[in-house]
């Protein structure tokens, strides 16, 4: 698939995707999420590719649906957008959906939000598995000043993130978020000098590329989206299946002989 809305690379086991229309401070399209869906599962396919970085080109991440199409669709002349296929038809049917089949993708998915995180844009951010901001990123829902509301899960995601009453904040108010604020209310995960960014995301990510099990990484990020959905009793009951499996593991085996040896890891992800 060519690309037009998107810039797509990978490097020392790190794929990076970002959102490329400057120009409209990367607005949303539903091209532009075609891409990023097809690019990621290019990345997640990838036996080289360890970690997935998405950011967006100038000074914005992603402002939120283009204003073009939200004038079409009230105006109520949209075309109907294709069917949302999945893109694991094995994972739990919650994340077979548009936005929320990022915890789908088998590798950490890392936002690096470089500016404005708007809308959608917001949306998309909260379903990454982390969020890392520069200091002058800003975020904000957007939906109550058009007239909509919380979409794609952002009222389920934001509320295990921030809390019920700063979800309830922030989407009845729409009021713009700080990266400051968003750090100390859980929706950041680190917050950097905007120069830093994707420098800081870039060192994180290649650390998981050659430093990191592929196999615990996978398993792990599905243990963990799983367990928003499941109980104490449950959640053990898988640990102990997957832990009885990763001991019989090759990347067990290495884990242990590269300590033990004092050299580099080299796992396969089996």
């Amino acid at each position: 698939m060519g690309y037009s809305e998107i810039l797509f690379e990978t490097e020392r086991g790190v794929a990076v995707i970002t959102l490329n229309r400057p120009e409209r401070l990367n607005a949303w399209t539903p091209n532009m999420g075609a891409e990023v869906r097809d690019a990621m599962v290019t990345a997640s396919h990838d036996d080289r590719v360890r970690a997935i970085i998405i950011t967006g080109a100038g000074r914005g991440f992603c402002a939120g649906a283009d204003m073009a199409n939200l004038s079409d669709l009230s105006a109520g002349n949209a075309r109907k957008p294709p069917p949302f296929t999945s893109v694991d038809p094995g994972a739990r049917t919650d994340f077979q959906h548009p936005m929320t089949w990022l915890p789908a993708i088998a590798k950490p998915v890392i936002a690096a939000i470089n500016g404005p995180a708007a809308g959608m844009g917001f949306s998309f951010a909260l379903f990454c598995d982390l969020r890392f901001a520069a200091d002058t990123a800003t975020f904000v829902t957007a939906f109550s000043r058009r007239g909509l509301i919380a979409e794609h899960g952002m009222s389920w995601m934001l509320a295990r993130l921030a809390g019920h009453s700063r979800a309830l904040d922030l989407t009845l108010s729409s009021r713009r978020v700080s990266a400051e604020e968003a750090y100390r209310i859980g929706l950041a995960d680190r917050v950097f000098p905007a120069a830093e960014l994707m420098g800081q995301a870039q060192a994180y990510a290649r650390d998981i590329a050659e430093n990191v099990s592929p196999r615990s990484t996978r398993i792990m990020k599905q243990q963990l989206w799983d367990a928003l959905f499941t109980d104490l009793k449950t959640a053990m009951e898988l640990a102990d299946h997957e832990m009885a499996l990763s001991l019989k593991s090759q990347d067990f085996k290495e884990g242990v002989a590269h300590f033990l040896e004092k050299r580099p890891p080299r796992f396969t992800g089996t």
